[in-house]
Formats: structure tokens, C-alpha cells, sequence
């Protein structure tokens, strides 16, 4: 039940950031400076008589510039529109916008960022964990199959990257490259290097379980059968790791996502032009944000639904096993921490 809920889960997201130009209620650019820090829109269906009316918002009037305090105008009603212009839902008076989560610093929708942003955010992480499963599958993969110094030779080499402090080492080589580059450059950048952290934790695993595999009788019988390496490798021994794989993805995803926020957190990431959960935290970077908006936490509360649900999926139980081999038995991993002030180095598996 809970792998499903977190399944659930997971696909809404996904089809929620994919859906985003009609989702959101603004462009994630759009600035409106009358708007700075605007509290979230009250959607009605009262008016202030007491009578029913279709959805509608009142308008917001500034009452405090210094204490940024908004009161709402109910002297007059703004109708929503619905599925107009490419939109879901949006205000009928660009003077009366609609902010379902508030507005920044700049008076962007936040809801519309956030939409936009979980695209840059998870797309990022899913190319970084597909990046981190490929080379770990490989390496693992190698390292299981032959034995001796090249397994020797690749698993000190997982080891010592696995040692390092995960979350510095990618700081280190993300500011040792050029700092202003193109969005999808900076994207293509900040994929490898965080597969690159990434892939220690899948191989290590894996060799295992394809060194456990390659002792079995069907593997044995396959090599006394003609089966050369490659068609041991990736037809009988690697596809016994997929369960570990499976919970290696949802262990990586929110750590990379974690990753990306505190890349852009301290001004190494995606330039606030580009939404992204990660850009949008620094509106809450100070204590007086956090105590008079709370609702530029909402990015924080994204990655934390993300991160949960991967929890549920990967604590539910493990992932089937492939019917014809009994691989990944017992397997257990622990997760990285990305955070901000360091990672933890340790992910293995263990077999009966």
C-alpha cells in the first residue's frame, strides 16, 4: 500500500512539471513589482454579502510598504477564467493577479515557478541518476565478471571517490568550471558531475551481486555452453542487479535533487533567471523571510513530498526479482546525504 501511494505520488509530480505551461497561472518570468512578497490568493465563492458566486479572488492592495502588508479590496469581484488562453486557470484583470503560493522578492508567481522549476529540478536528477546507474552498471558490472586486478583496480578507485566528502567534491568541480555559462551547457555540466559522485554507490553493488551471479550453475553453464563474457555479463548477470538498481534510483534522485538546490543555493547553479527549487530557496535565506513569508518555503516543501515518497517506494519492500535468478537477495544500501555540510561514503550490498 505504501509503495503505491509513493508510486502515486511520484507520477503526479512528474505529470504535474510536465504540464506546467498549463498549469501555471503565469510565466515564470513574469515580474510584477506592484506584487513584492504578495501573500497567496484567497480563491472565494462567498462574496462579502454572504451570497454563492462562481470561483472568484479580490484584489490586493498594498497597505504597508515597509512591512510589505496587503489587505484585500472586497469592494469589487474578479472572476477566474478557466482554460483561457493555453491556461488552466488565471485572474480575469492583470491588475488583480492570481498567486496560489505568493510571490517573491521580485513578484513572480511562486506556484508557476515551483511548476516550472520541477522540471529543471527532476529533470536534473533523473539525467543524473540514469548517468550514475549507466557507469556503475558498467564498472560493477566488469569488476564482478573479471575478477583480480581490474577488479582490484576499479573497486579502490569506487572506494576512494566513495571516501571523499560528496557534497565538496562536487562544489570543487562545479567552481572549477566557468561559471557563466549557457542554461543548457550549465545543465549538461552539473549531469556529469553529479553522476560522476554518483556512480560509486551503484557499482560496488553491483560487483557484488554479479560476482555472487557469476558462481551460480546457470552461469557456469552458460559459459561451458559457448557464452562468451559479454553475453554472460549483460544477459544472465547484470539484469540480477536490477533490484538493487531500482532502489539505488530512488535512493539518488532526491539526493541529487538535494544536490542541485544547494548548487544553486550558494550561486553555483542555475542563475535565478532559471527556475529551479534550488534558485527559489534563496528567497528563504534569511530568518526575517522564513518568520514574515513563509511561503517562499514552498521549494522546501517540494523537495521534501519528492523525498518522502521516494522513502515509501523504497521502504515498502524491496523490488522484485527477475523469476529466473534468485540475485539481490538481502540486498541493502544506505542512502548519501547530499545536504549542505556533507555526504555520507557508504553504500554496499550484502548477500545470503
Amino acid at each position: 500500500m505504501m509503495r503505491r501511494i509513493g508510486l502515486a505520488t511520484l507520477v503526479l509530480i512528474a505529470a504535474v512539471a510536465l504540464s506546467a505551461p498549463m498549469l501555471a497561472p503565469h510565466d515564470a518570468s513574469v515580474e510584477l513589482r506592484d506584487f513584492l512578497f504578495a501573500p497567496p490568493t484567497q480563491i472565494r465563492m462567498i462574496d462579502a454579502a454572504g451570497g454563492w458566486q462562481l470561483p472568484f479572488i479580490y484584489r490586493l492592495k498594498l497597505v504597508s510598504r515597509l512591512e510589505q502588508r496587503y489587505e484585500e479590496d472586497t469592494s469589487t469581484r474578479v472572476p477566474l477564467e478557466w482554460l483561457a488562453n493555453g491556461r488552466l486557470v488565471q485572474s480575469s484583470d492583470e491588475t488583480a493577479p492570481l498567486f496560489i503560493f505568493g510571490a517573491d522578492s521580485f513578484g513572480r508567481d511562486i506556484f508557476s515557478r515551483l511548476l516550472y522549476g520541477a522540471r529543471t529540478s527532476l529533470g536534473l536528477a533523473l539525467a543524473a541518476t540514469a548517468g550514475a546507474l549507466a557507469i556503475g552498471l558498467l564498472i560493477g558490472g566488469l569488476s564482478g565478471v573479471s575478477g583480480g586486478l581490474v577488479d582490484e583496480a576499479l573497486m579502490r578507485t569506487a572506494e576512494f571517490v566513495l571516501v571523499l566528502p560528496a557534497i565538496y567534491v562536487v562544489l570543487a568541480l562545479r567552481a572549477a568550471l566557468p561559471l557563466v555559462v549557457p542554461p543548457a551547457t550549465l545543465f549538461v555540466m552539473m549531469t556529469a558531475i553529479l553522476a560522476l559522485v554518483g556512480w560509486p554507490h551503484v557499482a560496488r553493488g553491483v560487483r557484488g551481486i554479479v560476482a555472487a551471479e557469476a558462481r551460480r550453475e546457470y552461469a557456469v553453464a552458460a559459459t561451458s555452453l559457448g557464452a562468451s563474457r559479454t553475453r554472460l555479463l549483460f544477459r544472465h548477470l547484470l539484469p540480477a542487479s536490477f533490484g538493487f538498481v531500482a532502489v539505488q534510483t530512488t535512493l539518488l534522485v532526491p539526493a541529487f535533487i538535494l544536490a542541485e538546490a544547494t548548487l544553486s543555493y550558494v550561486a553555483l547553479g542555475f542563475p535565478d533567471q532559471v527556475p529551479s527549487w534550488g534558485t527559489m530557496l534563496r528567497e528563504a535565506a534569511s530568518v526575517a523571510t522564513l518568520v514574515d513569508f513563509p511561503w517562499a518555503l514552498a521549494p522546501a516543501a517540494a523537495i521534501v513530498v519528492v523525498a518522502l515518497a521516494c522513502n515509501l517506494v523504497l521502504q515498502a519492500g524491496p523490488p522484485t526479482r527477475a523469476p529466473h535468478t534468485a540475485a539481490a537477495r538481502g540486498t541493502r544500501t544506505r542512502q548519501p546525504r547530499w545536504g549542505a555540510v556533507g555526504a555520507d561514503s557508504a553504500s554496499g550490498s550484502t548477500l545470503r
